[in-house]
């Protein structure tokens, strides 16, 4: 399929969410095709287009990518942001599977029950001040370049940006004891790319809230 990617999602944040950020990063226009109802997702089921019946998916390349960890990985393997050899790349999986722990605990905790939500965001501060942050806090230190893997933007970074993001809109505090964080924060947000993407009107979805939990289920009812 030639001409931009087309991405199949609903209109709002989740697992789609990590791949807008690559794609932003590599300075790549999209296309967005929305799923409105069940009837919608059934349909991509129906035509075959989904291998595992689940979303997201992403046309590109005349393929039908879907499995999100599979999609960034062709993502950043075809716009240089997947590292220089196979040490560069050993390194950016270890560090994006690191943080897949606490990524998933932000992206569920939208869906928990009211009267377990204040465990689940204690839970993710202790988690994010005690060994996720700290743990690329002592990479940059480490080597004293600017980015994660190779003194070079890559997936890693890219992914530890939407969780910096994630967890300052949750508690702000959690990120003001990480200095080196803060500083690449603020240094990919100034990317041109990144920062076009980072502006309202964008394609970067608000975060999570009742009425776009409410609508994802009922799309996933089938």
């Amino acid at each position: 399929m030639a001409g931009k990617p087309k991405l199949h999602y609903f209109n709002a944040w989740g697992r789609m969410e990590p791949i807008w950020w690559l794609l932003a990063a590599a300075g790549v226009e999209f296309e967005e095709k929305f799923l409105e109802s069940a009837e919608d997702l059934e349909k991509l089921r129906n035509d075959g287009y989904l291998m595992f019946q689940q979303v997201p998916m992403v046309e590109t390349d005349r393929m039908k990518l879907v499995q999100t960890t599979a999609i960034l990985n062709y993502i950043a393997s075809k716009y240089n942001l997947y590292g220089k050899d196979i040490k560069d790349r050993a390194l950016i999986d270890m560090y994006t599977e690191g943080m897949a722990d606490l990524y998933e605990m932000i992206l569920l905790l939208p869906l928990c029950r009211p009267e377990e939500k204040d465990a689940k965001i204690a839970l993710i501060q202790e988690k994010t001040k005690n060994r996720y942050f700290p743990a690329f806090e002592i990479v940059l230190k480490s080597h004293e370049q600017d980015y994660l893997v190779g003194n070079k933007l890559s997936w890693a970074d890219m992914q530890l940006m939407e969780l910096l993001y994630f967890v300052e809109e949750l508690d702000p505090s959690l990120i003001s004891i990480f200095p080196l964080l803060q500083a690449l924060k603020t240094r990919i947000s100034n990317l041109p790319t990144v920062k076009k993407f980072l502006q309202p009107g964008s394609p970067r979805k608000p975060p999570t809230n009742a009425k776009s939990v409410e609508e994802a289920r009922k799309l996933f009812k089938s």
